[in-house]
């Protein structure tokens, strides 16, 4: 094989040379560059929303910025999880990309809070590929041995973004306009797609038959329409409409009905876009459910606990981010010495130890004296970190490790995918749960923002504030049942032993 446009197989496989190390770097800085892409924009969005509604109107709307986003990437991981699996992972990264990059100009561009929001959907579109084909691009980069290392990479790129996003983001807003929050993508875009272009080349893979590939376009556009439907109806269900009223019925029973027609196409497609091996295959099914009760537990911390902060422990936003953000620190050094813990017990055990430590600090958080102090919540913030590496990081890589090219994009996709709707499910189940808490405490007040806006803005009330916390402790004490559930799971459905693939190709 010629040595100047070497495959990244053999970059993969030959670490020392020369040429191939360089152009695998570049290719790692493009991934790097893409992700932080994703990792940056919900933070980044946040902090300019009050100028982004003061400048466009729509405060009743605003919450679809992140709604739509959040759609429309969780919808179509498995879309792009299968398509790199039929036709490489740079068409579809490349693609996602631009899409990622057309949408971030487009909404630099709106003239109204609708347009805005139409613009975002099309960024989550691009996003979806991005976020799921660096991933599995990752693995393919990097045999089983060494694929921690850049698995770490990314992680620290989720935790930078997640401190530096706020920070950018409100300088952005104060100094310059809330539209350069989007304009910035472009030069970070630009030069990851200018790697990718230039040094990413994958090898040429013979196809089991010789008939063209076929696209399950019924099943994408089923896939889309049951996901987008289904999110919606938990996205909106007790904020825009209770729960019980005719509009979240109407969802609910259109998504039940489109998941059966979903079924029945899969089970026609030759080529489906949610294969039946994705939930037989006992590995892959259990990583699936225990990372879906992952995403479930991590609506606690992101999005109480800032609360908590605030309304009970009396802090000022920038410090109550800091008590979130310090398990963005040990998250990806715990996970980048994963590996030798796993090397010596194996993926299942290694993640059991990981999600089994989580849940004795989840269920120890209720137990916090009250008002306490800022660094209790911050120090049980920077062990969990540790601890959700621990678990994250072996699933992923042994999840990836089972199967081959040709399946890996499809594998990591649905691990993905389930995430990001437990994290969804989170939300709008913790959510009621801290909203009843409240109404039982205080008489049906209201829910926990318009509590806690209250307080801001008034003298405090130590009965509110005894409520919120109580609120809190509740969730709380769902996510530790949540990481709980993840532990049962790997206990008695995950094999004690990974199938680990080891072929030419790995």
């Amino acid at each position: 094989m010629g040595r100047t446009r070497p495959a990244i197989r053999d970059a993969a496989q030959q670490p020392g040379s020369g040429t191939g190390t360089d152009r695998r770097g570049a290719v790692v800085a493009a991934l790097m560059l893409s992700m932080a892409l994703v990792a940056l924009d919900s933070t980044i969005v946040a902090t300019a929303v009050p100028q982004i509604v003061g400048d466009l109107g729509g405060f009743s709307v605003f919450s679809w910025l992140f709604s739509g986003y959040l759609l429309a990437v969780t919808v179509t991981l498995p879309v792009y999880g299968k398509l790199s699996d039929t036709f490489g992972r740079k068409p579809v990264l490349i693609a996602g990309s631009v899409l990622f990059l057309v949408g971030s100009l487009l909404c630099a561009t709106a003239w109204n809070m609708a347009a805005l929001i139409a613009f975002r959907v099309v960024q989550g579109l691009g996003g979806g590929a991005l976020q799921g084909t660096v991933q599995t691009l990752a693995a393919d980069l990097y045999p089983l041995e060494q694929r921690p290392k850049i698995q770490a990479k990314l992680s620290t790129v989720w935790a930078t973004s997640a401190v530096a996003g706020p920070a950018l983001g409100g300088v952005l807003a104060a100094y310059a306009d809330w539209r350069w929050i989007f304009l910035i993508n472009l030069p970070i875009g630009a030069v990851a797609l200018w790697l990718l272009i230039r040094h990413l080349h994958e090898p040429q893979r013979e196809r089991k038959t010789t008939e063209r590939p076929r696209i399950d376009w019924a099943g994408a556009l089923t896939v889309f329409a049951c996901g987008g439907v289904l999110l919606t109806a938990l996205v909106q269900g007790g904020v825009a409409w209770p729960w019980l009223s005719p509009p979240s019925m109407g969802l609910f029973g259109t998504g039940l009905a489109l998941i059966a027609a979903l079924v029945l196409i899969e089970r026609r497609a030759a080529e489906p876009i949610i294969p039946g091996w994705v939930w037989r295959r006992r590995t892959i099914a259990a990583v699936n459910l225990a990372l879906g009760a992952l995403g479930l537990l991590m609506v606690a911390p992101t999005v109480f606990l800032p609360t908590y902060a605030q309304s009970v422990l009396g802090l000022a936003p920038i410090t109550a981010g800091f008590v979130l953000s310090v398990w963005t620190l040990s998250w990806p050094v715990s996970a980048a010495l994963s590996q030798h813990v796993y090397r010596r017990i194996g993926f299942r055990n290694t993640a059991m130890l990981g999600i089994g430590t989580a849940t004795l600090i989840l269920f120890a958080f209720p137990f916090l004296p009250y008002p306490g102090e800022a660094w209790q919540p911050t120090l049980l913030m920077l062990l969990l970190g540790g601890a959700l590496g621990l678990f994250q990081l072996p699933l992923l890589v042994g999840v990836q490790s089972t199967v081959g090219w040709s399946e890996r994009g499809t594998a990591t996709a649905s691990v993905l995918f389930c995430r990001q709707t437990g994290q969804t499910i989170g939300a709008a189940l913790f959510g009621a749960v801290a909203n009843g808490v409240l109404a039982a405490r205080l008489g049906g007040a209201g829910d926990l923002d318009s509590v806690t806006k209250s307080l801001d803005s008034g003298t405090p009330d130590e009965h509110v504030r005894r409520a919120v916390a109580e609120a809190v402790h509740s969730v709380y004490f769902g996510a530790a049942s949540a990481a709980g559930l993840a532990f049962l799971v790997l206990l008695l459905v995950a094999p004690r032993r990974f199938p680990v693939k080891k072929g030419p190709e790995d």
